[in-house]
Order: C-alpha cells, then structure tokens, then sequence
C-alpha cells in the first residue's frame, strides 16, 4: 500500500446486494485502497448471488481481500453430501439457493472459485482480520477453524493477540446497527439482514461508513 491508501474492513453482507452496492459506492476506494470484506457474504438475505457477482466486479476497481466466514463454510461443504445441505438450508442457505433459481447447478463455477479462494484471514503491519475470534496466544496461520469461523466474542472478546496488532472481526452482530469498540478488536458486523446497518470501517482513522439493508441512509461518523 502507499502513502494515502486507505483500508477498509466491511461487515457480514449476507446476500443484501442494495445495502453493499450502496456502501462501496459510498466509500468509493480508488486503485490504491484495499477494501478487506470478512466474509458471510451468502444466505439469509434476498440476492446471494448477486453480492458474489458484485464482489468479482469489484475485484477488478481496487484490492479487495475476501475472507471466509462460516456462510461459506456451509455453502462449500453443501456439495459433500445430503445432511450437509440440509443444514446449510436451515441455517440460511434457502434463501441463497432461490438466488441461483432453486439449485446448486445454477452455480457459475465463477461463483465456485470465488468461494475457494476466499481467505482464512489476513494481515497487514498495523492490523489483521478474522471472520468470527481468534485465541490470542496462537499464530494467525495455526487458529484452529473453531475460532476463525464459528466462535462469537460473547461472553466477552478475547485479549489483544500475542502479535500486538488491531483485530477487525465480523460474525458476533451487533443489534444496536453500531460497530462494537472493545480497544484492540472493533467488531464490525452491525447486523445489515436483521434490520441493522451495513458498514464499512477506514482502519487507520477509524472512520465508519454505513448505510441500511435497502442501500439508503448513507452516514458516517468516527468510533474515537
């Protein structure tokens, strides 16, 4: 990155394509920004696939780091088997399966490839970005998939990670629509498909960028 660049980390999407169109043209990273999305980017809401078609075209505007989330995990994993489908389709899946028309054959291998390529997490000097926790005193490549998918921060966040850095996390929602401060963790998840807000965090200025499920009521405001 150089001098000037700015780095955004943005919250669980799930399937609401108005609400991330909105937000990243809200923000509008140029070239040089990188944008880090933390993955659950599928089920529960209306439009899955479109969000997937929206992150490969933008992908193409700035860098853009895709992280996995358990969503992921649970659409990858639905390939495997019967039982693995069905639990994916109660956990939100259903909704992503009607996006494609009814059937995982409606899937463009495009949609595929994006979904393995997605990242258990990713670190620059200043930060790294996790999906859902992470145990403070392991490396980021040696998180067991527990942490890095599936564990929410209740019944309170883990300490600062043994490498010092500021942690950016996605997965626990936070129902007030505000990104939660806990010092060393912003936890950015705002529940967009629950009626919250998307939002989109700057890292270094710790500004925050959101709008609501439908795309509408652009704000911004700074944590500290």
């Amino acid at each position: 990155m150089t001098a000037g660049s700015r780095i955004f980390a943005i919250g669980d999407v799930h399937g609401c394509c108005d609400a991330l169109a909105a937000l990243l043209a809200q923000i509008a990273p140029r070239a040089e920004d990188m944008v880090v999305m933390l993955g659950d980017y599928v089920d529960r809401g209306p439009d899955s696939a479109g969000v997937i078609d929206l992150l490969i075209e933008w992908s193409g505007r700035t860098q853009m780091i895709f992280l996995r989330g358990n969503h992921e995990v649970m659409m990858l994993n639905s390939r495997t088997s019967s039982e693995q489908r069905h639990f994916w389709r109660e956990c939100g899946g259903a909704e992503t399966m009607e996006s494609y028309g009814g059937s995982l054959n409606n899937v463009p291998q495009s949609h595929w490839d994006f979904l393995l390529a997605t990242a258990p997490y990713f670190e620059t000097d200043k930060f790294f970005f996790v999906h859902a926790n992470y145990q403070y005193d392991l490396p980021l490549k040696d998180q067991p998939p527990l942490f890095l998918y599936w564990e929410h921060l209740r019944p309170a966040p883990p300490p600062q990670h043994e490498n010092g850095k500021q942690a950016f996390v996605g997965h626990t929602p936070q129902k007030d629509g505000l990104p939660g401060d806990f010092g060393h963790l912003i936890a950015a998840d705002t529940f967009c498909v629950g009626g919250g807000k998307l939002t989109a965090v700057e890292c270094n200025l710790l500004e925050c960028f959101q709008v609501d499920r439908d795309g509408t009521e652009p704000s911004n405001f700074w944590l500290r």
